[in-house]
């Protein structure tokens, strides 16, 4: 669904669209959501993918992380590829190696609750990312807002893309 938030620049925008996983079982663990993300990443952006988990904080998951991309433009270096800068740099990545593509965590045991699942039962994961984003990082198109000026000499390029 939309998602509206105060950022607007070549990445990101005011308004994007965001899918969301949860998984809720028996015995779902941390390892799980790791290994899920892997997956997902490998599959989107290839086999040779990384995932990195930093500590962060979402209010309805806990632990919480935001979940890092290793940089498909200069192999996680941080320098060379197809984005680099007059200083050498990769630009993508901004020199880190890294690129933020979305939040997730654990399950935050009151949200089971509210929801009438005993937590001491059950736990779960629960990821959320920008697909407009992911577009932009898989596709390499320079800016984020193309997806919305509606120019369909743009848009063409990816009709027939499954």
């Amino acid at each position: 669904g939309r998602v509206y938030r105060n950022d607007h620049d070549i990445t990101h925008s005011p308004m994007f669209h965001q899918v969301e996983g949860l998984y809720v079982d028996e015995t779902v663990t941390f390892g799980d959501l790791k290994g899920t993300l892997q997956v997902f990443v490998e599959r989107i952006f290839g086999v040779r993918s990384k995932v990195r988990l930093r500590p962060s904080f979402f209010p309805f998951t806990e632990p919480s992380v935001e979940v890092d991309l290793s940089c498909f433009s200069c192999g996680g270096s941080g320098s060379g590829g197809a984005a680099v800068g007059d200083d050498g740099r990769c630009r993508l990545c901004k020199a880190t190696g890294w690129i933020e593509i979305m939040g997730a965590g654990m399950v935050h045991p009151r949200v089971l609750q509210g929801v009438a699942i005993d937590p001491e039962e059950f736990t779960g994961f629960a990821f959320g990312l920008g697909i407009d984003r992911v577009a932009l990082l898989k596709y390499g198109f320079p800016d984020l807002r193309l997806l919305f000026e509606g120019d369909e000499r743009f848009l063409r390029q990816f009709s027939g893309l499954a």
